[in-house]
């Protein structure tokens, strides 16, 4: 059992190390019918956490489950530590859950970091669970922006050449996203789940939904607890 709210800088480090050592970049192969979304929230200046997991059918993409958390971190803000701040609360969320999806997409980073522990690797080696990592932003890694037409994809190289990912344009003319495996997926899995979950809007559609079911939680809209729906 991990102490997320004692373990220091140097002992996270060492944790993702060993923790590296678990990594099983696989293609995923199975059979989806359900798929979720996790999305963390934090109030400005605040140690609050809220987090969400939004599992939703596949491929009709309707919500099936919600489940909503409020706890509070103590791990300070680093780059390439994202995961000790929010695994506490992502952890919560998961085991609220009654029913657990056949693939969780995440908004944060796989295996695409410099120890390829983004939050998606860790939270899918602690849950044995096929993880998905879907970032805003790039963390890591080698690349050229795609074409501008919606489906361009270009390929996020480690740095010995290692295909850790895709930078993929969602819709025409708009930033792209950053889609790398977690755990028990590669990138091209990845790749092919993430696309086929987004519609409308820029990210897909689980994470864009945990994301406003989460900050409808933090502004006290929605209680935290689980909701079939």
């Amino acid at each position: 059992m991990i102490d997320y709210d004692s373990i220091t800088v140097t002992e996270a480090t060492k944790l993702q190390k060993e923790l590296r050592d678990r990594i099983q970049i696989t293609p995923f192969d199975g059979e989806v019918k359900l798929i979720a979304g996790a999305d963390v929230s934090f109030n400005r200046f605040s140690n609050i956490v809220y987090a969400g997991v939004i599992v939703m059918s596949f491929p009709d993409m309707e919500i099936v489950r919600t489940s909503l958390v409020k706890t509070e971190t103590h791990f300070p803000y680093m780059s390439g530590y994202l995961a000790f701040r929010e695994m506490p609360a992502l952890q919560k969320a998961w085991d609220q859950l009654d029913i657990k999806p056949d693939v969780l997409i995440l908004d944060g980073q796989g295996i695409t970091h410099p120890r390829k522990l983004g939050i998606a690797t860790h939270f899918g080696i602690i849950n044995d669970q096929p993880t998905i990592g879907c970032a805003k932003t790039s963390l890591y890694g080698n690349f050229v922006h795609p074409d501008i037409p919606k489906h361009s994809v270009s390929p996020i190289l480690g740095k010995e050449g290692e295909h850790t990912g895709y930078v993929l344009r969602t819709k025409n003319a708009v930033k792209p996203i950053f889609v790398s495996p977690g755990h028990l997926t590669d990138p091209d899995s990845a790749l092919e789940i993430v696309m086929q979950t987004c519609g409308a809007y820029r990210i897909p559609e689980p994470t864009r939904l945990a994301h406003l079911k989460v900050n409808l939680c933090r502004t006290g809209e929605i209680a935290p607890g689980l909701y079939s729906e």
